[in-house]
């Protein structure tokens, strides 16, 4: 071992070199001088944070009965440290229930990644969905391993010297965005066009409002009003949030189709994928769908549906970047939009290294938890040239901790 390394310099010919590597081929071949230094994975600290939000939020499901307006969203974060000093942070989430059931699910299972090279994601995903597979391959499961694969890719593009878009390798630098929070259906339509104003105003592109009022000309003049305010160039998006039945879905876009909108959301029950399907090849307007699924199979039973216009994968939600990366390669390969859904820290990158032109959507509720902040104008949010995700946690996440363990041992 000690007489190859020596041998290798810059006087060695080019046979030479090929003789060498091809007498000491195999698993157990002796490293080049030049050689990535291998790393391990030697400790994990996983934290579960209630972020407060300032007003209880409701869309159509709340009105139909069918959940409790949304008071607080539970974060689920991972910070993994590498032997050599490498450092990666991740995070997932869930909304009015999940949040203890992530965080006793990742605690179980993040003992299986002491000791393991950092860079080899995809085997640890595997490693750690496994390794909880008596409660499913997806669902919360996946969720609660997802904030250890976004940390794990966070560190990867870290250790680059890189943001994760451009190591994914980038089709842009910045990517369209539009507004979710400020149209939820709670909000008066005055203060719903104050909100939207404001956003144009910071340089958001576009906005989303909620749809699903149980009387259904609320909606239409809630979203007249809102076309008449923005005037007619304004890239428009409506959000059903599951709630419609398929005759209200299908009057309800053709009543739609005179908004010019860039999608209608959700119109129909997400597992519904010939329902959704049905529906996209009768309307002009898009339709987009996918948020609320829970893997990549699920999602895929939609593509090959034909049942989304606009595909809306939730990276937490399906377990992470590495999953999300799959997906995406097949929405490509059907030339399908995409349009994430929420955590818009960690999706503006998967959106940059998409082909097609697609959406980030902005959420400013997670914005108090990090000490940077994202650069938007001109309708599009830019990818931070910060290594990895370009986030750290703010001390007023650390306030809002309410359990917290390192894991230091295998299991």
């Amino acid at each position: 071992m000690r007489n190859r390394t020596a041998a290798v310099g810059p006087h060695r010919s080019r046979l030479q070199d090929t003789a060498v590597n091809t007498t000491h081929s195999g698993p157990h071949a002796a490293r080049r001088a030049d050689d990535a230094t291998p790393d391990r994975i030697r400790r994990i600290r996983v934290s579960s944070v209630r972020l407060p939000l300032d007003t209880p939020v409701s869309d159509a499901k709340v009105l139909t009965g069918r959940q409790r307006p949304m008071t607080e969203v539970a974060l689920l974060f991972a910070e993994i440290e590498t032997e050599n000093g490498h450092e990666g942070i991740g995070f997932g989430y869930s909304k009015r229930a999940g949040g203890p059931g992530q965080l006793a699910h990742a605690r179980e299972v993040a003992p299986e990644l002491i000791g393991e090279d950092p860079s080899d994601i995809g085997r640890l995903w595997t490693k750690l969905v496994w390794a909880g597979a008596s409660v499913g391959r997806s669902g919360l499961a996946t969720q609660a391993i997802a904030a250890f694969d976004v940390a794990l890719w966070d560190l990867k593009a870290k250790r680059a010297g890189l943001p994760l878009a451009k190591l994914l390798g980038a089709h842009r630098d910045s990517v369209r965005c539009y507004n979710t929070s400020g149209g939820f259906l709670h909000t008066p339509v005055e203060e719903l066009l104050d909100n939207a104003s404001a956003s144009l105003a910071n340089g958001i592109g576009g906005i989303k409002i909620k749809v699903g009022h149980p009387e259904h000309k609320e909606d239409l003049r809630r979203l007249t009003a809102v076309r008449e305010e923005l005037g007619d160039d304004v890239p428009l998006m409506a959000d059903a949030n599951q709630q419609w039945d398929r005759p209200t879905a299908r009057r309800m876009g053709r009543a739609l189709e005179d908004f010019g909108l860039v999608w209608l959301e959700e119109p129909l029950d997400a597992y519904d994928s010939e329902g959704h399907a049905a529906l996209a090849a009768s309307l002009d307007t898009p339709v987009a769908t996918g948020e609320m699924l829970a893997s990549v199979a699920e999602h895929w039973e939609l593509i090959r549906a034909g049942a989304a216009d606009v595909i809306q994968p939730d990276a937490p939600r399906i377990g992470g970047i590495t999953q999300f990366l799959r997906l995406a390669a097949l929405a490509e390969h059907q030339h399908l939009q995409l349009a994430p859904h929420f955590a818009m820290e960690i999706h503006l990158h998967l959106a940059a290294a998409y082909p097609y032109e697609p959406w980030v959507e902005h959420f400013d509720w997670l914005e108090p938890l990090f000490n940077e902040g994202l650069e938007i104008g001109d309708g599009r949010m830019h990818v931070p040239f910060r290594p990895g995700l370009g986030i750290t946690l703010s001390e007023q996440a650390r306030q809002w901790t309410r359990e917290e363990c390192e894991i230091t041992d295998r299991p």
